[in-house]
């Protein structure tokens, strides 16, 4: 588990670009105390220090031991991020930001708690803070400061909440600066004045069907693939770390995109008595359906939109 790691920055934009582009050209940026990432990237020291963090935390390095020394290297899917949507513009790329974070348990704790274990829909800073502090006693030998749960509370709702909105008396149109991750809707202010939060169930064409499909495709491998390649509708509905979960979908909303995939040949819904199930029928891996996707946004073909 692991609490502030993000020094109270929440993600800027530009930044993980700036991240990429630096780390493909040096994979000790970061690391090598002869270097001087604070020139290099334009921000500050803590600044650097919070974005070494949450390269990896969003899932775009990881940081390896060669040759006695520590490398942050790119993953796979910052490859085919820079390969296909290399500034972030992508709504798609956003979300697998966030899919990436949200089932984080080592790095992004806090993140991984919200999405997977808090079940609650409305909640205030002291029903987050004293939630998660809960979970921390529950799942952790020993104590973490009030202090860096409470910290992590206000990153978080940056990261997901326009400045607009939560801190309108502080934002101009000079200064403003915001997380990618605010267009996702995922969380909103209900009640400024009480500072009540909600979290945001999405609506159907919130998200692509392929990226939903990656997701579910990851989660199928990672939990142990079966010969028959079935899931249960109930496991991407409750289970950590899908669908349900991560993106905040009810039932209705997981059957309406079920069914444009089966419709698109990539899936087949079983809807029996008491066993509802998604069958895979394509051999697409995780990487190859972002791929697709990244493709699709040009042009036709898996979709079938011309079909």
């Amino acid at each position: 588990m692991k609490f502030r790691g993000h020094e109270s920055f929440f993600i800027r934009k530009g930044w993980l670009h700036k991240g990429l582009k630096h780390v493909r050209n040096d994979d000790r940026i970061f690391i090598a105390k002869d270097r001087n990432p604070t020139q290099v990237l334009g921000i500050g020291t803590n600044m650097v220090k919070s974005l070494r963090y949450w390269m990896q935390a969003v899932g775009l390095a990881e940081e390896l031991r060669e040759n006695n020394v520590t490398v942050q290297r790119l993953t796979n899917f910052a490859n085919i991020v820079w390969e296909y949507d290399k500034y972030l513009e992508e709504e798609g790329t956003i979300w697998l930001i966030h899919y990436n974070l949200a089932t984080n348990n080592d790095l992004a704790t806090t993140w991984y708690w919200f999405y997977n274990e808090f079940n609650v829909k409305e909640f205030t800073k002291d029903d987050f803070v004293n939630s998660l502090n809960g979970y921390v006693r529950y799942n952790l030998e020993g104590q973490v400061a009030l202090s860096s749960l409470e910290d992590d509370f206000a990153c978080l709702i940056n990261t997901y909440i326009p400045r607009r909105k939560t801190h309108p008396e502080r934002v101009s149109p000079e200064n403003t600066i915001d997380s990618p991750l605010g267009v996702l809707g995922l969380i909103d202010i209900i009640d400024s004045k009480a500072k009540i939060y909600r979290k945001i169930n999405l609506k159907k064409d919130s998200i692509d069907p392929l990226i939903l499909l990656a997701v579910i495709v990851d989660q199928y491998n990672k939990n142990g693939a079966s010969m028959s390649r079935e899931i249960k509708i109930s496991s991407l509905l409750n289970d950590p770390c899908n669908i349900g979960k991560v993106f905040l979908l009810d039932l209705n909303t997981i059957n309406y995109y079920l069914d444009i995939l089966q419709e698109m040949g990539l899936i087949k819904v079983i809807r029996t008595a008491g066993l509802d199930v998604v069958k895979l029928t394509t051999d697409l891996s995780y990487d190859e359906l972002l791929i697709e996707y990244y493709k699709g946004l040009n042009t036709v073909g898996l979709r079938g939109e011309n079909d």
